[in-house]
């Protein structure tokens, strides 16, 4: 597969990091742009890395990060993995669909599975929606059951954080009462 269609599955894929169920569906279809200070692409073994000041956007989605590096198995699945940035954090940002209002996340390290359409976030872990709030050393989301998992450590892994997990749930605005 030339590069540049590699490149462009690649964003396809990495729209869906956590957040595809309210993200705006427009994106899809909208053109990716990948900026790097360096790049290079091993065609053997399907491997393309992005380095410095790594920016990735399309349509609303934006990915800031120090590296992005992407493989593809022998069957066409992609999985994507982002590290570093400002702070040491990668970071996504992406418009809900039928609001005005961003979904926001940021961890150590994103990674992407197009296979089972999951994003996994690690160490220093959030993700922001409007004014709620989730934060763990790990946050997983499953574009396919659309739910979100978040852990001291991965199912996979032992954390050495002896941290917990915080969801901060803002109360709704005050509604009128129902009528009977």
């Amino acid at each position: 597969m030339p590069i540049s269609l590699r490149i462009t599955a690649l964003a396809l894929c990495l729209a869906a990091l956590p957040g595809i169920a309210l993200a705006e569906k427009a994106d899809r279809e909208k053109p990716v742009t990948i900026k790097a200070s360096k790049a290079s692409a091993d065609d053997r073994n399907k491997v393309q890395i992005f380095e410095e000041n790594v920016r990735l956007v399309q349509g609303t989605l934006e990915i800031t990060t120090d590296k992005l590096v992407v493989s593809q198995d022998a069957e066409g699945f992609q999985k994507g993995v982002a590290t570093g940035g400002k702070d040491g954090l990668a970071r996504f940002r992406q418009k809900r669909e039928g609001r005005d209002e961003y979904i926001e996340g940021e961890a150590e390290r994103i990674e992407y599975d197009g296979r089972t359409d999951t994003a996994r976030l690690f160490v220093r872990a959030q993700v922001r929606s409007g004014p709620n709030e989730s934060r763990g050393p790990y946050i997983e989301y499953n574009g396919y059951t659309e739910l979100y998992t978040l852990s001291a450590q991965p199912s996979s892994g032992v954390s050495k954080s002896s941290d917990g997990v915080t969801v901060i749930i803002a109360p709704r605005s005050a509604q009128p009462a129902r009528k009977p």
